[in-house]
């Protein structure tokens, strides 16, 4: 279950607010510019789909996007427990940062932690299957994909070089809990 949990940045114990539902996760996500929307295939897909496929089954959806954003670049990315590089991939995330361009990202499967830090307060958004989320350029956060990741996702890219990270050197991530898929947060 797709989840929002909102906390002061120095306090990582205590949320001050909790939203399970998806209509006042995007509402809450709206006030800070963060898009929050909820797609759904418009065609089944089967275990292993290729790239091809998952993009058939967004297509509207996706061509809504690229024509309100001007996205240039439109992906698949799958990632499993067993994959080699998960470990690295992982740390490639867990440290704030931001970005030069609005970071969108759909959930064909599986779940993700993305969390966000606004105006002194950490925004902690568990994305799963049917959630698009988009981070606009310049917003401090991080993502966690987890130990064992599982997911499918779209991503959608203005510039072609894709992902470009701007790191903070803080350690505002450390504080605030990891991502253990399956486990409730």
């Amino acid at each position: 279950m797709s989840r929002l949990r909102i906390f002061n940045e120095g306090e990582p114990g205590t949320p001050l607010q909790v939203v399970r539902d998806h209509a006042g996760m995007a509402a809450e996500l709206a006030k800070i510019g963060v898009r929050f929307e909820q797609w759904e295939a418009n065609a089944p897909l089967p275990p292993g789909a290729s790239p091809e496929q998952v993009m058939a089954a967004y297509r509207a959806d996706i061509d809504r996007l690229i024509e309100d954003n001007g996205f240039r670049t439109v992906d698949v990315v799958s990632i499993h427990p067993e994959h080699p590089d998960r470990e690295t991939m992982r740390k490639k995330f867990l440290d704030e940062h931001y970005h030069k361009e609005d970071e969108v990202r759909f959930f064909v499967a599986g779940s993700g932690l993305f969390t966000l830090h606004v105006d002194g307060r950490v925004y902690e958004i568990l994305c799963e299957q049917g959630d698009l989320i988009g981070v606009p350029d310049s917003t401090l956060h991080w993502f966690d994909m987890g130990p064992s990741p599982h997911f499918v996702a779209i991503r959608f890219f203005t510039e072609p070089d894709g992902w470009v990270g701007y790191f903070t050197g803080t350690d505002i991530a450390q504080q605030f809990p990891r991502f253990e898929a399956g486990q409730a947060l």
